[in-house]
């Protein structure tokens, strides 16, 4: 994982074994910086904060902040919300991330 800026936006760009992809920095729960997360299975990154984990392929929810005990009260607050992600290629050895 590398964090980088592109049109002012904050970006982390991922290097999965099926390829390169990028999502926002900040997990959607209560703004942790993903980079700090851990990538499980392959291709789901999970916050260190509160549990909150995203398909980083889509960005999509796979599971929401859970930990620790009690942290579930801010979900009737904080409803489930996918990260953006940013379609990435790669051209002559170059990434691109389209914003």
């Amino acid at each position: 994982m590398k964090t980088c800026a592109v049109d002012g936006e904050e970006l982390l760009v991922y290097h999965l074994e099926d390829g390169f992809y990028a999502t926002q920095v900040r997990c959607t729960h209560l703004n942790g910086k993903l980079e700090k997360g851990k990538i499980l299975d392959g291709y789901k990154i999970e916050c260190r904060l509160h549990r909150s984990c995203f398909n980083i392929r889509t960005g999509e929810v796979i599971r929401w902040a859970n930990f620790p005990p009690g942290i579930q009260i801010t979900n009737i607050f904080r409803k489930k919300k996918n990260l953006k992600s940013y379609p990435v290629s790669v051209e002559e050895g170059r990434l691109f991330v389209e914003v």
